[in-house]
């Protein structure tokens, strides 16, 4: 199979924060949202793109478009453009955001077509378009939550993912049905039915401390999941940052903060 996208080699390495390193042939080109860059060799031209530099956004209103359903949102209207000027091959890596995994997916093998969060997209090869994934049914606008708005990535080249904590790969037969909490769905391909359930019941309500509602997510294809979405991870953080020890009556008092470190100066 022949690819209209350009074609990339690639190296992932780290465990915990990992970076991927893109080696491009001559006026090859990688796509990257803004902050993704690590590092590049001499030779290799930085440019910022309106919308995602691919072919299929047709002329100016079709780039003004794409580019304003990724203002709505929240997105960057720019996108960066690292093609290689020297005559061989050059190397440029980009860096994970926070811990986790990078995930290649080879959209030529994988139908054309893959669906992502929004925040999971890390770079690809030119001639991959990235744009904006809007669920047509009303519940899922409502209540999705972070699985909401999702990112598509159309074309025939690789695209890279970031995903927090492990990743798993799931692959569904037709008809098989997976229930999952919005935020650990990294990406799934085309052929998968994506919507939300309310989850039932007064104690799972009040209580149950996993939100009103999940994605259902129905095959056949391949789905990526997270163990840590950066919600969740973030709202661990915070609620830590905000914590505050209440000393009054507490049998340890002073003590609990000369264990901490706090009451060595």
């Amino acid at each position: 199979m022949s690819r209209s996208n350009h074609e990339i080699d690639y190296r992932i390495f780290g465990e915990e924060m990992q970076y991927v390193e893109i080696e491009l042939d001559p006026q090859e080109t990688a796509m990257a949202e803004p902050g993704a860059f690590m590092m590049m060799d001499d030779g290799i031209q930085m440019q910022t793109v309106f919308g995602d530099g691919s072919q299929q956004q047709g002329g100016l209103l079709g780039k003004l478009f794409n580019a304003g359903k990724r203002l709505l949102v929240g997105e960057n209207l720019f996108m960066t453009a690292f093609t290689n000027t020297f005559p061989g091959k050059r190397r440029v890596s980009f860096a994970s955001p926070y811990p986790g995994k990078i995930i290649p997916i080879d959209l030529l093998h994988q139908g054309g077509r893959v669906i992502c969060q929004k925040d999971a997209f890390l770079c690809a090869a030119k001639g991959v378009s990235i744009g904006i994934e809007f669920q047509r049914k009303l519940g899922t606008g409502l209540f999705g939550g972070e699985g909401f708005i999702m990112e598509k990535l159309e074309g025939d080249g690789m695209a890279f993912l970031h995903a927090g904590g492990h990743v798993t790969e799931r692959v569904l037969q037709a008809g098989e049905l997976l229930k999952i909490d919005t935020g650990c769905i990294v990406g799934f391909t085309a052929g998968v039915q994506y919507d939300i359930q309310f989850v039932g019941g007064i104690k799972n309500t009040l209580f149950g401390g996993e939100g009103l509602f999940f994605a259902t997510l129905r095959g056949p294809g391949t789905v990526w999941i997270q163990t840590l979405p950066i919600s969740r991870l973030a709202g661990r953080i915070l609620a830590y940052g905000t914590y505050q020890r209440k000393e009054e009556g507490s049998v340890l008092g002073g003590l609990g903060n000369m264990l901490d470190g706090d009451g060595w100066r």
